[in-house]
């Protein structure tokens, strides 16, 4: 899978999320995961596994991107595959979208 990230830096500043292009992020069609610094690109391996409703070709070129970005921004990624990145959520639980997605943690009484 070839790679169609690119850097994009706006006179030497980065700009907001809305003003990016497709060009920047790992899932450009679904405009998920920007790939803009370092910390984004660690970020964007961290969160991989829990992107859901993408296809496997949206993985494959995800990964080539954020190995790209990786490269640009010196930031280490020993996967050589996207497959070995965490588990998919789409693939282990297909109610995947509404498992804990509800950003509470459970009550513990004291």
């Amino acid at each position: 899978m070839h790679a169609t990230w690119k850097p994009y830096e706006k006179h030497g500043r980065l700009t907001a999320q809305s003003e990016l292009p497709d060009s920047v992020y790992a899932f450009p069609k679904q405009r998920k995961e920007p790939l803009t610094d370092a910390q984004h690109v660690r970020n964007a391996v961290a969160r991989f596994d829990q992107v859901i409703d993408v296809s496997l070709a949206d993985r494959a070129l995800a990964f080539a991107n954020i190995k790209a970005a990786a490269k640009y921004y010196n930031v280490e990624v020993s996967e050589r595959s996207w497959s070995e990145i965490g588990i998919h959520p789409e693939q282990n639980h297909p109610e995947g979208s509404s498992r804990g997605r509800t950003g509470k943690s459970p009550h513990r009484p004291g």
